[in-house]
């Protein structure tokens, strides 16, 4: 008898992203992916979520605890604190579109009841979940997408890719078959563990009135 290999053996959702439909199809069909290993220890997928007409598409690393447990992008602190920076650059969170890279959250964890820890995802679980976020960009067609940090980066632009090398600037590359604009910026999160907090915020805002003004 030979032994089947489990789907998330080959490292790719290919198999699993539906060949038609907008976002609810592509979300009810993301929940059921097994696509790399890491659906095994996370609670849910977590897809994308907004405006289906956004011009603007913000890729994120992956989820982290809050948002593996409700299921949406970005509800968390780092979440938060993103939607007062793109308010106070001129963007309206509510007509953006927010997605990750990665659609499961990678943690380790001593004990059971202890706090999960989130683990950067690898290249390899990137690029095997990179046929949803493809999917996603052909729905929305965005006129912009804003990468939020280094693992977003590498995902979208490969792995010599570097934030602090072109945050901020206006980039455009060929994603997934199709020509997109770019503006990278640093992911919130870091925002938040940085020892000058406010100035960190500044950057980050800076990078994303770039972006308000690409959209002008």
């Amino acid at each position: 008898m030979v032994a089947t290999k489990a789907p998330e053996d080959a490292y790719t959702a290919e198999p699993f992203v539906p060949e038609r439909g907008g976002l609810t199809a592509l979300r009810r069909a993301a929940a059921e992916c097994r696509g790399c290993p890491l659906h095994r220890d996370a609670t849910q997928t977590v897809f994308g979520d907004g405006n289906k007409d956004a011009r603007v598409m913000l890729v994120g690393e992956q989820p982290g605890d809050q948002e593996d447990r409700q299921g949406k992008p970005f509800v968390g602190p780092a979440g938060r604190l993103l939607d007062r920076a793109l308010e106070e650059a001129g963007i309206d969170p509510s007509e953006a579109y927010v997605t990750n890279a990665v659609k499961h959250f990678k943690f380790t964890q001593a004990e059971p009841r202890k706090r999960r820890i989130h683990k950067a995802p690898t290249l390899r679980e990137m690029t095997a979940c990179g046929p949803w976020l493809a999917a996603e960009l052909a729905v929305v067609e965005p006129e912009l997408i804003v990468v939020l940090g280094a693992t977003a980066g590498k995902a979208l632009l490969g792995s010599s890719f570097r934030v602090t090398q072109v945050r901020g600037t206006v980039l455009e590359e060929e994603i997934h078959g199709r020509p997109e604009r770019l503006v990278p910026t640093v992911h919130p999160s870091s925002v938040l563990r940085a020892d000058d907090r406010e100035a960190a915020y500044r950057g980050l805002l800076s990078d994303l009135k770039v972006a308000a003004q690409v959209l002008a």
